[in-house]
């Protein structure tokens, strides 16, 4: 492992060892999630066999057209990225924006791999053990400490080995052209949309039962939001929920009692907490036409749970598709997210079908294949889910099993 990459000539000097190195080219990032409130990286691992491990300080280097040089330069080669959609909008965010993905997680899931974590998956398919003693330090930490960077490079160094044990468990699978779908869709999807009303998954907000306690809490969210964004500190470590939702409930009379609540469990010095308290109560004078309401319109279909009274044919087909599909799952050795995600088999099964018992094959496969593709699903996932989803499509019974857990995929709630 060279030194840290931390000045414009040693990243120049990185991409030429790269240069001269041949095959895929591994990289990692390390955040600082849970301490700060961007989700830049604080560090970023490369390795290529020939090429040199190199890590980078970002902080040191933040040049954009040299990120954008290094993206450039290898667009053509392969990047490995473990768990990539974890990794992908803060190395985007550098200006690295790979053309050309392998996913060893995603890989190993679709290749029926019991335990997917880096760490197990380096285990049971390389024979290695990796530390993870340093996976939850903060990384925004200057200097770097020496062995949280070997941490760092082992990470990255075994992802080229890696990638070819997956490849090759693809391969014996049949999977692997499935693996490349997954993979490029990764790449093409977009940037998550921003969740709306975020403040409404504080923490105990299902104790909440009257606007006025809402109304403190959005007003209390948001301003601890903004200031976390201006220090640049996750908003837990300037006050939890837990305190937020005591304030929200007790609403101290004076800054005392205020200061006492929102202090009790932070470091973070210099808080603005008369503005906060200000904010308090003037919230606490708000009409209540200009409170929000306890519940909001559900987006998206319903719960699970509520189908049997909102759409009873529905519920039939979902109860008959979901086994259909676990089972198929289950003879292809893979979970059934990856096979066709809970969203989208719900959104298949909730529209009356244009179709009846008596339709051709060929009818329920156009019709099936149209909706998916659709909604988003890979060619491979349509190819391997559709036939056994035909018999569900028309179901009028439900199927009556036990189902556990069924708050996982359920649609989303109104609270």
């Amino acid at each position: 492992m060279d030194d840290l990459v931390t000045t414009p000539q040693s990243f120049l000097q990185m991409l030429e060892q790269l240069a001269a190195g041949h095959g895929p080219i591994a990289i990692d990032a390390e955040r600082a999630s849970g301490y700060r409130y961007s989700q830049r990286a604080y560090l970023i691992q490369i390795f290529r066999r020939d090429g040199g491990l190199h890590l980078i300080d970002p902080i040191a280097v933040p040049d954009p057209e040299l990120w954008q040089k290094l993206s450039s330069q290898f667009e053509d080669t392969e990047w490995i990225i473990h768990a990539s959609t974890q990794d992908l909008p803060c190395l985007r965010e550098l200006g690295l924006d790979p053309k050309i993905l392998f996913d060893t997680e995603l890989g190993g899931r679709i290749a029926g791999c019991a335990r997917v974590g880096l760490g197990p998956l380096c285990e049971s398919l390389l024979g290695l053990a990796l530390a993870k003693e340093h996976s939850a330090v903060d990384w925004s930490i200057r200097p770097l400490r020496a062995e949280w960077l070997i941490y760092a490079a082992l990470d990255v160094d075994v992802l080229v080995d890696l990638r070819d044990e997956v490849e090759k468990l693809l391969e014996g699978e049949g999977k692997l052209a499935w693996a490349s779908e997954d993979f490029a869709a990764i790449l093409r999807n977009p940037p998550a949309a921003a969740r709306k009303d975020p403040w409404r998954r504080t923490s105990g907000m299902h104790k909440v039962r009257d606007r006025m306690t809402l109304g403190i809490i959005k007003a209390l969210w948001h301003a601890r939001d903004e200031f976390a964004k201006q220090v640049d500190i996750s908003p837990g470590r300037i006050f939890n929920d837990e305190i937020l939702l005591e304030i929200a409930t007790r609403r101290p009379k004076t800054i005392d009692e205020f200061n006492k609540l929102v202090k009790r469990r932070t470091r973070v010095e210099n808080l603005p907490t008369t503005e906060w308290f200000a904010l308090l109560h003037s919230t606490l004078l708000l009409p209540m036409d200009e409170l929000p309401e306890i519940r909001t319109p559900a987006v998206g279909l319903p719960p699970l749970k509520v189908w049997k009274d909102r759409n009873v044919m529905a519920h039939a087909r979902i109860t008959h598709a979901r086994s259909a599909i676990a089972d198929r799952a289950q003879q292809l050795k893979m979970p059934t997210e990856n096979l066709l995600s809970p969203e989208l088999l719900r959104q298949l099964m909730w529209k009356n079908p244009s179709l009846d018992a008596a339709a051709s094959q060929h009818a329920f496969h156009e019709y099936i294949g149209a909706t998916l593709r659709e909604l988003g699903a890979r060619e491979w996932q349509i190819d391997q889910s559709w036939e056994c989803l035909c018999a569900p499509l028309v179901a009028t019974e439900p199927l009556i099993v036990e189902v556990a857990n069924e708050s996982k995929d359920e649609g989303p709630t109104s609270d």
